[in-house]
């Protein structure tokens, strides 16, 4: 599976109004970055940076003067994207722009269907929250102190990250590597390979408390001989022995 971590810096918050000026996107396969990478400064006309975005990303009009218009770079944009997954932290706030563009030049809007919002899948994974990336980042160790205001590309590479904690990536690619390598040692030896499993350093604490167990003790004497807690009990004596 294809997808394509992405993220846009606007001049304001107005898709109808305001313009897309930076575009990141980190390509994924398979959950693994490929190192193939999507970035772009676009000019976005008349339409002038508001001050509050400007304290956000820092892209000032002097600079975005000589860059690209959106037409220019629509073409390299829908390549590099093709048919994978669109990714994005608040997908709703880069997908209403992206289709808004898309819309000025004719061009079918992406899908619902194909879009994936890791800020609901963090609301729902951590409903506590906070789900911001900063937060995220903090939650799952992820060094973002380079991040002193916002950008497309670095935006994208850091919530690369954060979306494989989120859906188990590392833990799944690390099974995989040691599959693999354990086939690669059978294939060399013939012989099979069993990976130790160590005991742990201390036991788990246990997850019932004394007053648990001692309720849990004081509803089956209230139910007596009939209670099925006795046969299991039995039963598990009986299996043990």
């Amino acid at each position: 599976m294809r997808e394509i971590i992405f993220d846009t810096e606007t001049t304001g918050l107005d898709n109808r109004l305001d313009r897309i000026i930076e575009i990141g996107g980190i390509e994924l396969e398979n959950h693994f970055p490929t190192g193939r990478t999507f970035h772009v400064y676009i000019n976005p006309g008349d339409r002038k940076v508001h001050p509050d975005a400007l304290a956000v990303h820092g892209i000032s009009d002097e600079f975005l003067k000589d860059k690209p218009v959106f037409a220019e770079i629509v073409e390299e944009l829908q390549v590099f994207f093709g048919d994978a997954r669109w990714v994005a932290h608040n997908a709703t706030f880069d997908m209403g722009f992206i289709n808004a563009e898309f819309e000025r030049l004719g061009i079918p809007p992406v899908p619902a269907e194909r879009v994936t919002d890791t800020l609901a899948l963090a609301r729902r994974k951590h409903p506590m929250g906070p789900n911001s990336l900063d937060a995220l980042c903090r939650r799952y160790g992820i060094d973002n102190s380079h991040r002193t205001k916002h950008g497309a590309l670095l935006d994208s590479e850091l919530l690369a990250e954060v979306y494989i904690e989120m859906i188990g990536g590392r833990q799944a690619a690390l099974g995989l590597g040691i599959a693999e390598r354990r086939d690669a040692l059978e294939a060399a030896d013939g012989e099979e390979i069993v990976l130790p499993i160590g005991r742990r350093p201390r036991p788990l604490p246990d997850r019932i408390s004394p007053a648990e167990l001692a309720a849990h003790a004081a509803m089956v004497e209230k139910i007596g001989a009939k209670a099925i807690w006795l046969e299991y009990r039995q039963q598990e004596a009986e299996a043990s022995s």
